[in-house]
């Protein structure tokens, strides 16, 4: 018998919600509950590439979230003294933001956290599964996208 569209939707709730709740409990151990990992990881990422600056929306636009959570999210980390924003000489909007030493360690703290997480979520999968299972995601968010046969880049 086929699986049914309302099984798939459901456990592909269960499992986001899952997931976060997972990933948000091993922050919280980690002292990191205030902190976005996402913007985290992109900062590091634009720090290892050598990027002098972008703004705000520029960082939105990449991780598809609302201009609005981004400055909430660069606000609080600020103010935790994650990251330091400094406005860019002859452009007030866009800010060169830096991950401080706290950031740093925090950036470590959020991939040890969802590495524990992600093991704890595909054990017991083969390599093989695992590598089928991520082909079916992609195939999903392309379908999605509007973009089917594309490859994901990861």
């Amino acid at each position: 018998m086929p699986t049914s569209f309302k099984r798939l939707e459901l456990l592909e709730q269960q499992i986001h919600h899952a997931h976060r709740a997972a990933v948000s409990e091993e922050l919280e151990q980690r002292g990191l509950r205030e902190v976005n990992p996402l913007i985290l990881a992109m900062l590091k990422h634009v720090e290892q590439a050598g990027a002098e600056s972008f703004s705000q929306r520029d960082l939105a636009r990449m991780l598809d979230i609302s201009p609005a959570a981004v400055t909430n999210s660069l606000k609080t980390m600020e103010q935790k003294g994650y990251i330091l924003r400094t406005p860019e000489e002859g452009d007030a909007r866009r800010n060169r933001m830096a991950l401080t030493d706290a950031g740093r360690g925090a950036v470590q703290g959020c991939e040890e956290a969802f590495s524990t997480v992600r093991k704890r979520m595909l054990e017991g999968f083969t390599h093989e599964e695992q590598e089928l299972l991520a082909q079916f995601r992609e195939r999903m968010l392309n379908n999605l996208r509007g973009t089917p046969g594309q490859k994901e880049e990861g």
